[in-house]
Formats: C-alpha cells, sequence, structure tokens
C-alpha cells in the first residue's frame, strides 16, 4: 500500500530519509535543520514521506510562504503609477502560498522518487493529496485560505519530474523563469591557470584586471567562529544586495549564515572580502556532492564598482570548483550577462502554478509573466 505522512520538523524525519537523499544535500535532514533554524520570517516547511507499505520511497519539500507587498518590493519611494501597479500585482500573488520546492535556492531540490519503486503518476498523486491536507489544516488552525500552489524549478529537459502533462490536468500553469546559469568544469582544468589559458585574449585580460582591482583587499574564508564574530556585518552586506532587487519574496534573518555554518560545517563555506580588517564584501557557497552550489553574497556599494568585487566573486568561487574538482557550478539566476562572460551558460527553468481563486488562476498567468519579464541579454563567448 503506499500512502504518504507529513512532518513539521526536520528533527521528525525517519531515520531511513537521508540514505534515500544521499544525492542532494538540499533535501538531507541538516540542511533543512540549518533552514529551519534560520528561514525567514514568511516561510513556514512542512516535508512529506512516501511510503511503500512501511518503506520510504519518495519525499517532496514543502514551504509556506506569507507573501505580502513589503515583501515583494523593497523600494519604498515609487510613483503614485507604479504604487497602483504594484498593489494590483499583489491582489494576485500577495497571500499565503505553498511552495513546493525551496524558494531559498535555485533548483528543482524538492522531489524525489524511487523510480523503480513507485510510479510517477501514483508519486504525484500523493504529494497532491498532502499538499491538500496542509492546506486544509492552514485554513482549520489560523483561519488563513492558500492562495496559491507552486511547483518550481523544473529544467526543461527533465524527463523525471518536469511532467507538463501531470500538471496541466490539476490545472497548473506552466510557467518559463530566468534560466539557472551553470559551468562545467572539464577534467583537465588543474588551476585556475588551465581555465584563463583557455581564455580568448579579451576575456584573459579581463580576467587580470579584475585582479588588480582588488587592491589591497584580502579574501579569507570565515570558520565557525569567524561568521558569528561578523554575523550582523554580514547581514548587512547581504540587504546592500538583496534590497536592490526589484522583487523579492522573503528576507534572510541576520542568523542565517551562522545557522548554516554551525549545522552544515564544512559543506558551507563563506568568503570574506576584507579591507584594512574591515568586512567589505563576502560570498557564500553550499558543497552539494560533485556540484558547487553559489549562495548568497552581500558587498558595500563604496567599494563594489571601484575594486569590482562582484565579478572577482564570481572568479573565486570558479577557482574554489577547480581546486576542489567539482564537476559543474551553479551560479544561479540574475546577472546573467556578467555569469556568461566568466564562461556560464544559461540553462531554461520552468515553474507551474496555480491559484486556488478559478478566475485569478485564468489571471495569474500573464501577471507572473508581468512580474518575471524575458530579459534581454548578450551571450557572451569567453572561450578559445
Amino acid at each position: 500500500m503506499k500512502t504518504y505522512r507529513i512532518y513539521y520538523s526536520s528533527k521528525t524525519l525517519p531515520n531511513s530519509w537521508d540514505a534515500l537523499v544521499r544525492h542532494d544535500i538540499f533535501l538531507q535532514s541538516h540542511y533543512l535543520e540549518a533552514l529551519e533554524n534560520g528561514a525567514p520570517d514568511n516561510i513556514q516547511l512542512f516535508y512529506v514521506g512516501v511510503f511503500l507499505d512501511e518503506n520510504l520511497v519518495g519525499v517532496a519539500i514543502i514551504q509556506r510562504v506569507k507573501l505580502y507587498l513589503k515583501d515583494m518590493f523593497r523600494k519604498t519611494e515609487v510613483s503614485c503609477l507604479k504604487e497602483v501597479f504594484q498593489n494590483a500585482i499583489s491582489k494576485v500573488l500577495k497571500g499565503n502560498i505553498l511552495v513546493v520546492g525551496n524558494l531559498t535556492h535555485t533548483g528543482q531540490h524538492g522531489l524525489f522518487f524511487e523510480e523503480k519503486l513507485i510510479s510517477e503518476t501514483e508519486y504525484t498523486d500523493l504529494i497532491l493529496n498532502a499538499l491538500n491536507d496542509i492546506k486544509i489544516e492552514i485554513k482549520q488552525r489560523q483561519g488563513k485560505t492558500v492562495r496559491l500552489i507552486v511547483f518550481k524549478d523544473f529544467f526543461i529537459d527533465d524527463t523525471v519530474y518536469n511532467r507538463p502533462l501531470v500538471f496541466k490536468k490539476q490545472h497548473l500553469h506552466q510557467v518559463s523563469v530566468q534560466p539557472n546559469m551553470m559551468l562545467d568544469i572539464p577534467s583537465d582544468w588543474l588551476n585556475i591557470q588551465d581555465y584563463t589559458s583557455a581564455l580568448t585574449k579579451k576575456y584573459r585580460d579581463r580576467y587580470k584586471r579584475s585582479k588588480k582591482k582588488l587592491g589591497k583587499i584580502t579574501t579569507v574564508e570565515l570558520n565557525l567562529e569567524a561568521v558569528q564574530a561578523n554575523n550582523q556585518k554580514l547581514h548587512k552586506l547581504y540587504l546592500n544586495v538583496s534590497n536592490n532587487a526589484k522583487f523579492n519574496s522573503f528576507i534572510l534573518p541576520e542568523n542565517h549564515f551562522l545557522s548554516f555554518k554551525t549545522h552544515l560545517g564544512e559543506n558551507f563555506k563563506v568568503f570574506g572580502y576584507f579591507l584594512d580588517d574591515v568586512l567589505v564584501g563576502f560570498y557564500s557557497l553550499i558543497l552539494n556532492g560533485n556540484q558547487l552550489e553559489t549562495y548568497f553574497l552581500g558587498y558595500d556599494s563604496e567599494h563594489q564598482y571601484s575594486n569590482q568585487l562582484y565579478l572577482n566573486m564570481l572568479y573565486d568561487m570558479l577557482q574554489f570548483g577547480i581546486e576542489n574538482n567539482f564537476k559543474n557550478i551553479v551560479y544561479a539566476r540574475t546577472a546573467m550577462a556578467i555569469k556568461s562572460s566568466v564562461g556560464a551558460y544559461a540553462k531554461p527553468m520552468q515553474v507551474y502554478m496555480k491559484h486556488t481563486n478559478p478566475y485569478l488562476n485564468g489571471l495569474l498567468k500573464p501577471v507572473f509573466q508581468l512580474m518575471n519579464p524575458k530579459q534581454e541579454w548578450e551571450e557572451r563567448h569567453p572561450f578559445k
């Protein structure tokens, strides 16, 4: 018999959970505990285990997101016309949302099942039933209505989880989102010099210029004690970048990076950029098997442009990936042109979503496309 169970804490997950999802750190209990302890205020986590008799054969990560105007649009100084537009958008998107996947990270890190033990249709049906149970529970216990259901971040060529016909039967809209920027590391790259040797002269000179621009800034990996000592500063630098985004669905709390370093240990890396012992920037990484996942970063505005901090971070992430024998680097979304100039390529992604109000569900796809417009950018070709 195939059944499902809903869990409300990573500490209550069955013992067999981590063994099933050993391929993806974002599904493992120590990552989920780190996220629970450092979750944005508007995100609550649920976990679904799918069982064949008493054997765990599938899992799902579900996030309840309370999305409101102040979370979506960070800038408060807007024109009257823009404010009207924002309020109109928020009427469709705001409220309680159930996300199947991880809103805080790019990629499909919410679903996994054993294909040999349960069919994709059986697994999906059970996850949809669990979503309905969670929706009813939120209504009964808190009087809140779930407005939107989202299955996020499927690669177009994913034949296991990206099943348009299955989702369309449930009246979910298929929507294209910004691509995931990826960089594959050739096996013969052993150090950063192998990378620069593969670049054309134009981009090799660009790499050299960016390094010179750093000047007296030094890069230091922060251990647990250093992350704790710089906790407030890391958060301030993160906010400096996050608050400049046009649209956001959450704000990380101050303890987020400390929680991740505490629970993930050496699988979570934080590198700080210091000028005269003052932290002026940082980036973070999550080590996910042979895949290096770039995570949140931050910098102050004063040194970002003059010292090319962001570009140097992209190069340093790549150097870490090469020197530590990763197969590829996930640079995630945003800043696609500059990531392309480093060597990353765009891999198209899709999400599926449904509004629980049938009328608003008809408006959902065009509204979301307004919020997530196709960005025109020029792909770079830095390699010979």
